[in-house]
């Protein structure tokens, strides 16, 4: 397995994690006081959006070929980066 397949591999399974995570998340924003429902679900939205980025970006370095993978990865990389930390967020905001 190449580098490149290794990695994509990897940046899968941290997405599929989020969603797992993301899904999590709308069951506990569903028994929520009323109150909160509207912000929680409007949080979900949010991470649901950098969550297709983030599939987008994985998309478009399956199909780079050579060395274009290697400067994708700076966006994928900052994609990641922003989507693990309103996950993380998220988290801690909803329990």
């Amino acid at each position: 397995m190449s580098v490149k397949e290794e990695y994509q591999k990897k940046l899968q399974a941290q997405l599929d994690e989020w969603g797992t995570e993301i899904d999590k998340l709308k069951a506990v924003a569903g028994k929520a006081k009323t109150g909160l429902q509207g912000e929680y679900y409007k949080e979900l939205e949010d991470l649901r959006s950098q969550q297709l980025t983030a599939q987008k970006k994985l998309h478009e370095l399956k199909g780079a070929s050579g060395e274009a993978w290697g400067d994708l990865k700076e966006g994928i990389e900052g994609a990641w980066d922003s989507l693990s930390k309103g996950v993380k967020s998220a988290v801690s905001r909803f329990k």
